[in-house]
């Protein structure tokens, strides 16, 4: 089991999660005091890690099983972490399938470090960190399922725009340049026959600028993560989503079977390999959540209230049925990701760690 540690630690030590806002690892603000701090999870990559001593690791390898049988489950505030919280609540009142113990954090390298100390078995992060977790562990983690597809929209109040082909001769304003926005975004306009020279993309820094780009400038249009594209039309009922980047990827990859995906959920290779029947516990308890997020919003949206995920229950009921909250295992799983993974490996292999993962890295649940 110490065998993966010193590769966590190292991952965790150099650690450094960039959001597509910049290059913060903590969620960013949002563009009203309605959300608070919940879109780097929708736009998570991640750079190159530099080594920790083997001493260190050492040091940090010694608390890497769950005491009492309970199972610790990590996560980001953000739209990866909506779909887990009704089984929280029922962790709370001892209603859940087994013990768990959750923690909820801002900082992708916090969450990172957890599991590579051990104090975390599941963790629920971007869908490419994963991949480039994976290759710095060689192996050290495998994906049990997606928690969330995509959660990109374009925003504007022309409506004269219903295709990516439409945005020909647009200015487009966008955050997360040389990140998975980007990545994505450059393969839908490849996919609907746009080059760079097509299009004006205007980088900023967080999506708060976008949305304030959007507020002054009725002619805008802007690439947004929910639940900030939920929030800003909110403040202006002139913006609508023109363009669900969820469905244009279907439209261009759909009989692939891959999807726009945003987060997944992971467990430590040697929790997986010595409590499988746990594991099969939580994905059994989290698909349950997931189905309750999608089918009972008004509930749900206070749950995420009280998690602290979205600061207002009006924004969380609207953007929930945008945010693609999922719970994939399986064949389908390994179909979906694989396929999204190689899409961004052809932008730039760093976005995925610098090679496709293995067969390995897809844990095939006995509930397919």
């Amino acid at each position: 089991m110490k065998k993966y540690a010193p590769f966590l630690l190292a991952l965790a030590t150099g650690a450094v999660l960039a959001g597509c806002s910049g290059q913060k690892t903590a969620e960013t603000t949002a563009p009203s005091e309605a959300v608070e701090s919940s879109a780097a999870s929708a736009s998570e990559t991640s750079e190159s890690a530099e080594s920790a001593s083997e001493s260190e690791s050492q040091e940090s390898a010694e608390t890497t099983d769950s005491a009492d049988g309970i199972v610790r489950v990590g996560s980001l505030k953000g739209p990866t972490s909506m779909g887990l919280v009704h089984l929280m609540d029922e962790n709370e009142n001892g209603e859940a399938g087994r013990n768990y113990e959750f923690t909820m954090v801002t900082a992708a390298d916090e969450l990172l470090g957890k599991i590579a100390s051990g104090d975390l078995d599941i963790a629920l992060i971007p869908a490419n960190t994963a991949s480039v977790l994976y290759n710095k562990t060689k192996g050290g983690i495998s994906v049990i399922d997606i928690n969330t597809l995509g959660v990109l929209d374009v925003v504007a109040s022309d409506d004269s725009i219903q295709s990516i082909a439409d945005l020909k001769g647009k200015t487009i304003y966008m955050t997360g340049k040389g990140t998975t926005p980007d990545y994505v975004f450059h393969y839908l306009l490849s996919a609907n026959g746009l080059s760079d020279s097509d299009v004006t993309l205007e980088f900023k820094s967080e999506p708060a600028e976008v949305s304030a780009v959007l507020k002054e400038n009725a002619d805008a249009i802007g690439v947004l993560p929910q639940p900030f594209v939920t929030a800003t039309c909110m403040q202006n009922e002139a913006l609508k989503i023109v363009l669900d980047l969820t469905e244009q990827w279907q439209n261009v990859q759909g009989e692939n079977g891959s999807q726009l995906v945003t987060g997944v959920t992971v467990v430590r290779t040697p929790f997986l390999e010595e409590h499988p029947e746990e594991v099969e516990t939580f994905l059994n308890d989290h698909s349950a959540s997931a189905a309750f997020a999608n089918e009972n919003p008004d509930e749900t949206a206070d749950l995420i209230v009280n998690a602290g995920i979205i600061e207002k229950a009006p924004v969380a009921q609207k953007a929930l049925p945008f945010c693609n909250i999922t719970c994939l295992t399986g064949e389908e799983m390994k179909t979906a990701l694989s396929g999204y993974l190689e899409v961004l490996y052809d932008q730039d292999p760093t976005s995925v760690g610098g090679a496709l993962p293995a067969d390995d890295f897809y844990y095939l649940s006995k509930q397919n």
